[in-house]
């Protein structure tokens, strides 16, 4: 016969034996600390606009200097990282945009490839991982002649899109591949026309640069706006059908967490500073009014949304949910 004590004994030897296997279990290999990945899964984000399909492709993130590039009152710019919960680092997405008409696939923005470091230069990965191929590209649309949207363009000594007609403004075109301009610029500057000459010298070759001028019907469905002053020939793209708008807007914005709330902060790479401060009124007014979807470069991926007005100087980006 069995009396309680040595029941109770019984009990907290077996549950000794447990923790003590249990302490050679975790001090053992099998659960010893896992690698971490440190790698990212492919990023596409797909809408319909009417009856195009739109895919945002991401070509990476990378670190934006924003209180030395911000142009501004420092302290309301300061403030609005703070509020925001930023530093005086921002990580900025680097957005592209790939329209399928159903009879064109179109590019808006080729990404920087190699000429920006690690960060950047996976549009192409994620163009495959998002079901297309470069060699199916119709057409490449440059909002501006930026690396950090020219530089895909070329993968290695070859065109990235070897069938496909690239467009950009001929303002653009005139400023970034004078030899001329590139020898009076800045030495800091220079980088900017060497990249224009290197991402767009074999297109030219072959015949496959087309330029146009301020507003223009590109293809059905396909409009280019201009909106002047990041560089000389800085445009957006209207995407249309069906009476759904989308309108692609390249660099209009490069913080959204201080611009939106004060659209008179610009930001050391525009080339005119005055008229890009006056395309963020006009342009955050106008979508603001007619409550028509944006995308953005440079707005957190994948970059779309609306634009509400908040008073007559001020206004909020509000993302795509």
């Amino acid at each position: 016969m069995t009396d309680d004590r040595s029941i109770s004994l019984t009990r907290r030897s077996l549950l000794a034996a447990a923790c003590i296997c249990m302490g050679c279990a975790i001090s053992g290999p099998l659960l010893a600390g896992v690698p971490m990945v440190r790698s990212e899964s492919p990023e596409f984000y797909r809408l319909m606009v009417g009856d195009y399909e739109v895919t945002v492709l991401s070509d990476g993130k990378s670190p934006l200097a924003a209180t030395k590039l911000l142009q501004g009152d420092p302290s309301i710019i300061a403030d609005a990282l703070n509020s925001n919960f930023l530093g005086e680092q921002v990580e900025t997405s680097h957005n592209s945009f790939l329209v399928n008409t159903g009879d064109r696939l179109v590019l808006i923005d080729a990404g920087a490839g190699s000429l920006l470091g690690p960060h950047t230069g996976r549009l192409s990965g994620n163009l495959r991982a998002a079901g297309y191929r470069p060699e199916q590209v119709d057409e490449v649309c440059l909002t501006h002649m930026h690396a950090d949207h020219i530089g895909g363009l070329m993968s290695g000594n070859l065109p990235a899109f070897p069938n496909a007609i690239i467009r950009a403004d001929k303002r653009d075109i005139a400023y970034w591949l004078s030899e001329e301009n590139m020898r009076n610029a800045p030495a800091a500057a220079r980088r900017f026309f060497e990249a224009a000459v290197v991402s767009l010298s074999a297109y030219i070759q072959a015949g496959r640069l087309r330029t146009f001028e301020g507003l223009a019907d590109l293809i059905p469905g396909i409009r280019a706006r201009p909106a002047y002053g990041h560089t000389p020939g800085h445009t957006m793209y209207e995407v249309e059908s069906r009476g759904e708008k989308l309108l692609l807007w390249g660099d209009i914005v490069h913080v959204a967490a201080v611009q939106f709330a004060d659209p008179g902060v610009t930001i050391g790479y525009d080339v005119d500073r005055t008229e890009a401060e006056q395309e963020h009124w006009r342009v955050f007014g106008d979508a603001a009014r007619h409550r028509y979807m944006i995308g953005g470069a440079h707005l957190p991926f994948p970059g779309l949304g609306h634009v509400r007005s908040s008073d007559d100087r001020s206004y909020a980006f509000v993302p795509l949910s």
